[in-house]
This record gives structure tokens, sequence and C-alpha cells, in this order.
């Protein structure tokens, strides 16, 4: 991953990788494929722009609310709200 983001892992081990990710306006992850399914848990409400080999989306994130993606979609997410946006992802191996 090569994006603008700053991500913190706090936990890497043999079952289980967490990252938090902190966003300025515009940053984004940078393009990526993730090797397992995950769960990412906001931090706060914000709107991201999804990039993916099949176009572009849009989602707005609740603070709190956690959602589940299964591994192999290859994308970059962006940070589209003007203030800062975080969230927490968990990667289980």
């Amino acid at each position: 991953m090569s994006g603008t983001a700053k991500a913190t892992v706090f936990i890497e081990n043999d079952k289980v990788i967490v990252t938090e990710w902190r966003m300025a306006p515009g940053s984004n992850t940078g393009w990526h494929r993730h090797g397992h399914d995950y769960v990412v848990v906001p931090l706060m409400d914000g709107k991201v722009k999804l990039e993916t080999k099949d176009g572009t989306s849009f989602a707005d994130n609740k603070k709190g609310v956690p959602y589940f993606r299964n591994e192999g979609v290859e994308h970059d997410v962006i940070n589209a709200d003007s203030g800062e946006y975080a969230f927490i992802e968990i990667e289980l191996k």
C-alpha cells in the first residue's frame, strides 16, 4: 500500500491484524487487496469513496457501526469528507 493515510498496526500475530487508519481529507489507503476476510469499525461518522476495477462508489459510515468484507477485492479507500476520518480494520487470518 502506498497511500497518504496514516496506518498504525496495533496487533499482528498468526490469527489477526488490527490496524487503525487515520485519513486527512482527500487522503487514501492506496490500492490493495486483502488476503483474508476483515471487519471495519468506523471511529467517527464519515463519507468514503471506494475505487475498484469495476468503478467508483461512496459509503456513509457511522461511528461504531461495524461492517464485514470478504477477502480478495482490490480497492482504494479515499476520505471524501471535509474533516479527518478514522477507522479500525480487523483482518482475520
